[in-house]
């Protein structure tokens, strides 16, 4: 297929003017996708593919959210393609990636353009899926039109999942695309995502899914679209734990500590903070697991680790005894008239007070 070879920096891409029945057949839809009466399957993610795992994973977990409004998308876009007559219906490159190594043939002395071979198997869509799946409903009901659609589309191939992962993050970090909770997940793959942002969002990753954490499926990865019962956001978890991170953030360079160290503290923390708390640990009446309570004792974890980390043999049992005060404070932590015991300007203000409060409970 004829295509413009780009080169900038050390990259090398292409660029294509795809047809767009050609295209439709080439790309891995990830995500499910509905039309009138019908629908797209996502086809199955490779086992090792963990870009494609992420982007299908907003789509797959949570009871799939994202169902109603990828429809009312889909439908959107359909529509403008419906529509569109003097406009060009796909205005905007798709963004396709392949791990495969594409052969480029250049056409005599235009070093530029040239034939490339499509890959053996599908592209990855970094960017583009809606668009992609509304114009796969539209040409159900427009076959006539499909010999006259071209897809102008952007191809990356021979690189390593890792680039495509960082490819995703730069397209979707503005806050109209996807969730900062989603770009977590992704801080340890990007090149340009700082160490401590790295070393913080592993925690939070560990934090969520180990077995033995008492956070374990109770953090919100999916911005406010979830329904299940979380006690709070991934991005403010990881804000309040890059925060604590960096007030040490020398020292854990000076003497090499790795985020393991850190994820056994606050899971160490939170079990001891669950013994104490008791029966009001989880119970919707009180207050004790809400974000503001939680960021609130993160920073007492912060605070008690500096002074009693070490051994972390019996950590549990010490910090629970240290912790003891915490249980006459129960009251206080009921829902009814919690906002005017803590009173504050907002919450910044009100996980401060809170965290106050704590620390000076237990002698901090």
């Amino acid at each position: 297929m004829l295509a413009t070879q780009i080169r900038q920096k050390d990259s090398v891409f292409y660029f294509v003017a795809y047809p767009a029945e050609d295209l439709l057949e080439k790309v891995m839809f990830i995500s499910r996708f509905y039309g009138e009466g019908e629908q797209i399957a996502p086809d199955e993610v490779p086992e090792d593919d963990d870009v494609a795992k992420f982007i299908s994973k907003v789509e797959r977990s949570e009871k799939a959210f994202q169902r109603v409004l990828s429809k009312a998308k889909v439908k959107s876009i359909k529509n403008f393609y419906e529509t569109a007559v003097s406009q060009p219906p796909i205005p905007g490159s798709i963004l396709a990636f392949t791990s495969e190594r594409l052969s480029f043939d250049p056409m005599g002395r235009q070093e530029s353009v040239g034939d490339l071979r499509e890959p053996r198997g599908q592209y990855l869509i970094v960017d583009g899926q809606h668009r992609l799946a509304a114009l796969y409903f539209y040409l159900q009901t427009h076959p006539e039109e499909a010999r006259t659609i071209y897809v102008p589309t952007v191809v990356f191939d021979g690189r390593t999942e890792d680039f495509a992962a960082e490819m995703f993050v730069i397209i979707n970090s503005t806050p109209t695309r996807i969730n900062k909770s989603h770009l977590i997940d992704l801080y340890e793959r990007v090149t340009w995502a700082s160490p401590d942002k790295r070393f913080a969002a592993k925690i939070v990753d560990e934090l969520y899914s180990e077995p033995d954490s008492p956070l374990r499926y109770r953090i919100n990865r999916l911005g406010g679209r979830s329904r299940q019962d979380k006690w709070i956001l991934q991005a403010e978890l990881f804000n309040e734990i890059h925060r604590w991170l960096m007030s040490e953030w020398r020292m854990i360079q000076k003497r090499n500590y790795n985020s393991e160290r850190y994820y056994k503290i606050v899971r160490d923390f939170f079990k001891a903070a669950a013994n104490v708390w008791e029966e009001v640990w989880n119970d919707p009446d009180y207050m004790v697991t809400k974000p503001v309570s939680i960021k609130a004792m993160l920073r007492v974890c912060g605070d008690l680790s500096k002074a009693d980390a070490d051994p972390p043999v019996e950590r549990v049992v010490r910090w629970t005894y240290r912790l003891a005060p915490w249980a006459d404070m129960k009251r206080a932590f009921r829902n009814e008239g919690f906002y005017e015991r803590f009173a504050a300007k907002g919450q910044v203000e009100r996980v401060a007070r809170i965290h106050k409060e704590l620390a000076r409970a237990v002698g901090l």
